[in-house]
């Protein structure tokens, strides 16, 4: 990959990228939120393919699907014929990275975080990366006010707990600097689990200790998932407040965790669950 691209791509990690644009555009998004704000910005037109992530809007899964973004394979990817590849934080593996790299094709890493500041920096990125600033600056003024509009503010915040999945009976939640627990706290909740970063499994006694109020979980199937009764059945759920009142939130993961242009619905739909409101 020639200069300009390399620092292009250590560049992302702390500032917008530059204003481009690309010649006979055939992009390839990875990331449901990426491919989400390239629909946002009226861009969809440039896409050729995206990944296995990106089920938003639906009609995104029309296009083809080059795999799942931390497993993508170099043939998946070039099958497509790309010009440039948009790809959220955490993209890959290095492996297939290196390979597009060494034909040439630029492959930008959008920085993701889970705040406010983060979304309107990811849709500038996104912008920028396509040669449409103007979009999105306008795009990321309005999903920054619908967030500022939001009224989740509650004086005794309900403690969440996000379980990411339970498998072998171990609950796999999320501990702070995640998506889940940025989400929680836009929707005026409190993380119920702190003591680590990421995603971690929790033994027994630290579910009980957290004694979470309310869980959400994603909508999902497949061995990641779990039914409603299973979960209350579970020991260490079984001690937790939420268990109690069964106080269970299951939301779509991509609106749930995005961080993109519907993140203000995600907030809001997640207060309202959480507090119960209509």
């Amino acid at each position: 990959m020639n200069t300009l691209f390399r620092a292009i791509l250590m560049a992302t990690a702390v500032a917008p990228l530059s204003t481009m644009a690309f010649a006979e555009d055939r992009i390839v998004s990875v990331g449901g939120s990426i491919t989400e704000i390239i629909f946002a910005l009226g861009e969809e037109n440039r896409l050729v393919a995206r990944d296995t992530t990106s089920s938003f809007p639906p009609i995104a899964e029309d296009l083809p699907d080059v795999g799942y973004m931390r497993a993508l394979s170099p043939e998946g990817v070039l099958s497509v014929n790309p010009t440039l590849i948009i790809a959220e934080d955490g993209s890959g593996p290095l492996e297939t990275v290196q390979v597009l790299e060494s034909a040439e094709i630029p492959f930008i890493t959008i920085p993701d975080g889970f705040d406010r500041t983060a979304v309107s920096n990811k849709i500038q990125s996104v912008a920028e990366a396509l040669g449409v600033p103007e979009k999105g600056t306008a795009l990321a003024m309005d999903v920054d006010a619908q967030l500022a509009a939001l009224d989740t503010h509650v004086d005794d915040p309900a403690r969440v707990m996000f379980i990411l999945s339970v498998q072998g009976g171990r609950i796999m939640a999320s501990g702070t600097n995640t998506a889940a627990d940025g989400i929680i706290q836009l929707a005026g909740g409190t993380n119920a689990v702190t003591g680590f970063e990421g995603y971690k499994p929790l033994t027994d006694e630290a579910v009980t200790l957290a004694a979470p109020e309310v869980i959400v979980m994603m909508i999902r199937d497949g061995d990641h998932s779990i039914a409603d009764t299973a979960l209350w059945a579970h020991p260490a759920i079984a001690t937790t407040p939420a268990a109690q009142t069964q106080s269970l939130v299951r939301i779509d993961g991509l609106l749930l965790l995005g961080f993109g242009p519907r993140t203000p619905e995600a907030a809001e739909t997640l207060h309202a669950a959480i507090y119960g409101q209509n």
